[in-house]
């Protein structure tokens, strides 16, 4: 039996002026897989993934979700359909606390009058769920009142991309989550995305580390020209001939049945 298909792209076209960034790009998530996204400089891996999460909109193109077909026209519609996006920069608040930024942007209100009409926090009940889904995802953190810029680098990325899970439903979209980070910490980064996937959820990991993309990734998808070049199996090609396949060195006809997933 297959696995299933969580979210599919098929034909994807965006356009800039006389720039094609994606020229009928096609994309497949499996449930339960971390996909590695590849691609030289402006072979349309952001472009892509923009439209994946509603922050643009394709002039071609369809986008289905559990099969559904579905536009988004903002990350915030994205957002309501269960998918969660970690960008490089961050996007953390520094002064405020570990579980006032896990629910920023989504803060719970106090129930009632104080809630409706006054609009005053529920800072308690955010603080309990926070702790429950740091210590559902295994983030060592010791407390969730520390406020962010009092952690590491790797502990900062380990609670944006621990936010972005624990609210996903279907999709966690990660750029780049370790390209700043030392070994240990881009390795504890690394740990995370494994629990992430093994909760279920399907994994979009965007990233030049390859040796961090053999390491992690179930499938890697590599893009070209604005294109889908291949989808190769980790386990079954080198790193030197998936940088091949990249860059145009080993056209997608050469490329062995077995190294194909």
């Amino acid at each position: 039996m297959s696995p299933q298909i969580v979210m599919e792209a098929k034909g994807l076209v965006k356009r800039y002026g006389q720039v094609t960034a994606l020229d009928g790009a096609d994309f497949e998530l499996r449930a339960g897989e971390i996909l590695a996204v590849i691609g030289d400089n402006g072979a349309g891996k952001s472009s892509l993934i923009k439209a994946l999460s509603g922050a643009t909109v394709p002039d071609d193109g369809e986008i289905r979700l559990d099969g559904q077909p579905v536009l988004f026209r903002t990350p915030i519609e994205a957002r309501r359909a269960g998918i969660e996006c970690c960008y490089q920069d961050l996007a953390v608040a520094p002064a405020m606390t570990i579980a006032e930024n896990l629910f920023l942007g989504r803060e719970l209100r106090r129930p009632g009058v104080l809630g409706s009409a006054l609009r005053m926090l529920d800072k308690k009940r955010m603080l309990a769920t926070a702790i429950e889904r740091m210590a559902d995802l295994k983030v060592g953190i010791r407390s969730m009142t520390q406020a962010v810029e009092t952690l590491s680098g790797g502990q900062r990325q380990c609670v944006a991309v621990a936010r972005a899970a624990a609210f996903a439903e279907h999709v966690v979209i990660l750029d780049e989550p370790t390209a700043a980070l030392g070994v240990k910490e881009g390795n504890m980064v690394l740990e995370l995305i494994r629990r992430v996937r093994d909760k279920g959820l399907a994994v979009v990991l965007i990233s030049h580390n390859m040796p961090h993309v053999f390491e992690i990734a179930d499938r890697i998808h590599v893009a070209r020209l604005g294109r889908r070049a291949a989808v190769l199996n980790p386990k079954k090609i080198g790193m030197s001939e998936t940088v091949a396949v990249m860059t145009g060195a080993m056209p997608p006809e050469q490329i062995p049945a077995e190294c194909l997933a």
